[in-house]
């Protein structure tokens, strides 16, 4: 039958209509994806699930390999962490992190002995792998994260009847695990496609800890953002020093853009660490980030909210502090008293972290850059590690651009 050509034309138009706005209902779907879940990392303890998920590191890393389909108009993208104790006791640094371009040498290649981190990504020769170079991409942290003093495991009182005294009147119970989301929508780019996502613990105790982690898309159009990798000081492969290496020198890296570059965000996460009392986790050292010899980062980090994750930490070392109150008595009559207030390792201030938080990255506008050659450059004073007082700073820094 030969139909009259605006007909043929108003149903092909239908047809194209509703194949369009399928298609873009596909694109534009939410979608969740269950990365890991009840993942174990520890040091030689149980190795769960070997076939899909892979371990470093003799278990303190875990990754795999992910497919998340491409949303061509971009959108929100959010990671949840959640975090148990599977009867490691201490405060430990984890970290999140994506390895994408695998056609260059990355942290897997290296950490499978497949390749060696090239000599200009190394800093002072002692510390390999922490700058960005032509060939090598170094990791991109989704979430810096401190693990709580054995939150879950330890939280039964039954099970661990020393620990209920150890509670302040404030805590009504220990939480059974720790979640920390974030939105990473700026990272997008790497977060879908195929790409390789891992967690690191720095625990060396074979019970470690349990987690699971996952990445919730929202379908929302969003502008699409491209993102460098600049230096990462996380020692993510056997044989990486731990990082003192600001005790000695600066980190500088020297990196050629290849066209010009607008709307430019760099992020920067530091933490400090080690030492005990006096050490770098524990006094306030400032931070002085340069971008072509222009000082765009100014800090002091620091957290002074620490108590505020108590529930979390029933496993921290506690001791009584003598202090004095202008209280009720039982008579309903203020007084000044004398008493004395348990004080939990997990309350003290730190370096830009607390036990049990996540930790957020600086943000500073660039702006534009030009073609080029360009400089980053980052300045702590900080403290040698000498005799195992383990003093360092984790760094890691990226930017996000638009072409």
């Amino acid at each position: 039958m030969n139909l009259p050509f605006y007909i043929k034309y108003t149903c092909c138009l239908i047809v194209f209509l509703f194949w369009t706005q399928a298609n873009s209902q596909h694109n534009d779907k939410s979608l969740k994806i269950e990365v890991f879940k009840n993942r174990l990392i520890n040091f030689g303890g149980e190795t769960g699930d070997t076939t899909t998920v892979k371990r470093l590191q003799n278990g303190r890393i875990v990754f795999k390999k992910v497919t998340v389909p491409i949303y061509k108009k971009g959108t929100d993208v959010s990671i949840k962490v959640k975090l148990r104790s599977n009867g490691d006791k201490w405060d430990k640094s984890g970290s999140c992190f994506v390895v994408t371009d695998r056609g260059q040498i990355d942290i897997i290649d290296v950490a499978l002995g497949k390749e060696k981190f090239p000599e200009n990504s190394n800093v002072l020769e002692d510390f390999q792998g922490v700058l960005k170079t032509k060939n090598y991409t170094p990791a991109i942290e989704l979430m810096r994260f401190m693990t709580p003093f054995g939150v879950g495991y330890y939280s039964d009182e039954e099970k661990h009847p020393r620990i209920k005294y150890n509670r302040p009147v404030y805590v009504p119970k220990w939480e059974e695990e720790v979640v920390w989301e974030s939105d990473i929508s700026e990272l997008e780019s790497l977060v879908t496609g195929e790409f390789y996502i891992g967690v690191w613990i720095d625990t060396w105790t074979p019970e470690g800890y349990v987690v699971d982690v996952s990445l919730q898309y929202s379908g929302r159009q969003r502008h699409k953002l491209k993102v460098m990798p600049l230096m990462n000081t996380v020692y993510y492969v056997d044989g990486q020093k731990i990082p003192d290496l600001f005790s000695q020198s600066t980190l500088d890296l020297d990196f050629f853009v290849p066209k010009n570059l607008k709307n430019v965000q760099l992020y920067y996460t530091t933490t400090g660490h080690g030492g005990h009392s006096g050490g770098d986790e524990f006094i306030k050292l400032r931070n002085e980030v340069f971008f072509d010899s222009k000082l765009v980062i100014n800090k002091i980090p620091w957290r002074d909210d620490c108590a505020s994750f108590r529930r979390f930490n029933p496993s921290s070392g506690v001791w009584t502090k003598k202090d004095s109150a202008y209280a009720y008595n039982k008579n309903f009559k203020r007084e000044f008293k004398e008493i004395e207030e348990r004080l939990a390792s997990s309350d003290i201030s730190r370096s830009n972290w607390c036990p049990g938080s996540m930790v957020a990255p600086y943000k500073t506008n660039l702006k534009d850059i030009k073609k080029g050659k360009h400089k980053l450059q980052v300045k702590i004073p900080g403290t040698a590690n000498k005799k195992e007082q383990y003093n360092h700073w984790l760094v890691s820094a990226y930017i996000t651009y638009q072409d």
